[in-house]
């Protein structure tokens, strides 16, 4: 039943119905839009069970409402591998490992745990390495279903096409993550982007995922990821010279800022003497398509490459680099502080380009392929 009209009316409208008056009659004597009169109309049908008995639609939907609520919580009992009679504290632990596939009303109600006691629960143990591992991991998830959308999809069909692939989470949860992460269906604004692209300069692919280069300082590619400390998120950035694999520079801020892309470029450029004839490639991150950094390149006179929109695999060579960093060092460890946070990726990379063999490289590493070249070309260390 429609809340906004009394249950008076309603009846007396579905009454008049059924004793032959029209739909049109009845909109016009009550003023009414003819939705809502045919939702009465069809709240008052009858449904016949498969045993006989006759039942309205409206009962037939509070039926299908409770059965859908019984069978999640049958689902969440299940799989939680809790009772009524157990303690607390499984409850909250076990419940915490379903946050996220099934709304907090729905795993509260299974159990019976207070919704308050809940939260508090979660938000003491945002801090522990499985929920941010958990959480990191469906944020790549969503991105790369997005990404193979060529960002089409919006939250709905990302959980649609999660659910498909196993990974059960919640159609609010992806909309949280992407609000997070600043992932919006192109769809609702590609007019409007269309008609500012059509006045930009070409964005040029020159890459095209030709990634095996002959020499030192030709090609150098850029990509940006973030990280969550306690409650901080982190954006490290880095750069990486496609001949050796190897990180030529990388910063670490708190934001996700133009300045963090332009420095570092001037430390690497500082650090690796000023080299000519360079291209750089990255993505089309807001960062790398300012004004500032885009005028940093042009007056060193480094040929600006970009990846093409929602490819990913145009910039694999970064996209592998910040797979190995998350899964050989971040993952691991807990994070007590920033500096410490700081400290863990600056030695990772010097472990990355010093002590970490490749396989791209006939498994040297970084560092001594690249002092390999210079013995065979004869330029001096």
């Amino acid at each position: 039943m429609n809340k906004k009209h009394d249950e008076t009316l309603v009846n007396t409208v579905v009454s008049e119905y059924s004793g032959g008056r029209s739909v049109a009659m009845l909109c016009a004597q009550y003023n009414l839009p003819r939705s809502t009169v045919y939702f009465w109309i069809k709240q008052d049908q009858l449904i016949k069970a498969s045993d006989g008995t006759e039942i309205s639609y409206k009962e037939y939907l509070a039926l299908k409402r409770r059965a859908d609520k019984l069978e999640e919580r049958i689902s969440i009992i299940r799989e939680s591998e809790c009772s009524l009679s157990s303690t607390l504290k499984d409850k909250l632990f076990a419940l915490e490992k379903l946050y996220g596939q099934y709304s907090v009303h729905a795993l509260c109600d299974a159990l019976e745990v207070s919704r308050g006691t809940f939260y508090n629960h979660i938000f003491r143990r945002k801090k522990n390495t499985w929920y941010d591992i958990r959480r990191e991991e469906i944020r790549d998830k969503v991105k790369e279903v997005f990404d193979e959308s060529q960002q089409r999809f919006g939250s709905k069909r990302i959980h649609a096409v999660l659910a498909e692939r196993g990974i059960k989470t919640s159609p609010g949860y992806i909309v949280e993550l992407m609000r997070e992460m600043g992932l919006e269906s192109i769809g609702r604004h590609s007019k409007r982007d269309y008609k500012k692209e059509a006045g930009r300069t070409r964005r040029s692919n020159i890459l095209q995922q030709q990634f095996n280069v002959s020499e030192p300082n030709k090609v150098w590619v850029s990509d940006t990821t973030c990280f969550k400390v306690k409650e901080q998120y982190y954006y490290i950035c880095v750069i990486l010279d496609l001949f050796s694999r190897k990180i030529v520079a990388h910063r670490v801020s708190p934001k996700h800022s133009t300045y963090l892309i332009t420095s570092t470029f001037k430390q690497a450029y500082a650090e690796r003497n000023q080299p000519q004839g360079l291209t750089f490639h990255s993505d089309q991150g807001v960062q790398y398509t300012s004004k500032a950094f885009r005028n940093l390149l042009r007056v060193n006179k480094v040929v600006q490459s970009f990846s093409r929109t929602g490819t990913p695999h145009d910039n694999a060579v970064a996209e592998a680099f910040f797979s190995a960093l998350k899964k050989e060092e971040l993952y691991r460890k807990k994070f007590q502080s920033e500096r410490e946070f700081f400290k863990n990726v600056a030695e990772y990379i010097v472990f990355y380009n010093n002590e970490r063999p490749h396989g791209t490289l006939a498994y040297k590493t970084p560092e001594k392929f690249e002092q390999m070249y210079n013995e065979k070309m004869g330029i001096a260390s």
